[in-house]
């Protein structure tokens, strides 16, 4: 009996050893897994993070481009309006002689196509 019960004994104990094994095993490889996932998060955000600066990067060469557009088209207007008021006031003057001279310049004359009524 006493082998039957230290062959049952040994088979526990190895059981056991089994089963500790196992779950060694299990905690390895969840260990791995966490720092596979970190690894992966951290490679995905250097990633994202180089793909944003390139965006930004590209969209400052575009929205530049047109901010400088969007400046040069400012200016233009600016010196248009700017030589139609130096236009305006240098001619206003001789404008309004002219209208009012036109105006008070009157020529009383009986249209040729009036007939005296007798």
């Amino acid at each position: 009996m006493t082998s039957q019960s230290q062959g049952i004994q040994h088979l526990l104990q190895a059981e056991k050893r089994a089963k500790d094994k196992l779950e060694e095993a299990k905690k390895r490889k969840g260990k791995r897994l966490r720092q596979a996932k970190e690894e992966a998060i951290a490679e995905i955000d250097h990633y994202r993070l180089q793909r944003e600066k390139e965006f930004r990067n590209k969209q400052t060469n575009v929205m530049g481009s047109q901010g400088n557009l969007s400046a040069k088209i400012e200016e233009q207007t600016t010196e248009t309006i700017r030589n139609l008021t130096s236009s305006y006031h240098k001619n206003m003057e001789s404008m309004m002689k002219k209208l009012l001279s036109t105006i008070y310049d009157i020529n009383p004359e009986v249209h040729p196509n009036f007939r005296y009524a007798v």
